[in-house]
């Protein structure tokens, strides 16, 4: 895959997000090491080279999360519906 088909599949996976914002969604997000992590969250904001997530921790508290969109390509992060498990890219795959 060329430089130039990244970009478009970037985009794709850009516009799609944005389509998606305030979404309930699970991500997985393989950290290195063995180290995996799994949060559920909205999605809460699109930019041009990232994504956040809004995400709900211990005790009631809430953080923001935020992956490069180059991090969904790759597979470093996976992004699946909470309700139904499905992927919220079923193309990318």
């Amino acid at each position: 895959m060329d430089v130039a088909q990244q970009a478009q599949i970037v985009g794709r996976i850009r516009e799609d997000l944005a389509a998606l914002m305030g979404t309930r969604m699970r991500l997985k997000a393989n950290m290195g090491r063995s180290k995996i992590v799994e949060r559920e969250g909205v999605l809460e904001q699109t930019h041009p080279s990232l994504f956040v997530v809004k995400v709900e921790e211990k005790r009631e508290r809430t953080a923001r999360v935020s992956y490069s969109y180059v991090d969904v390509l790759t597979g470093t992060v996976e992004l699946t519906h909470c309700e139904s498990g499905e992927n919220v890219l079923p193309w990318l795959n």
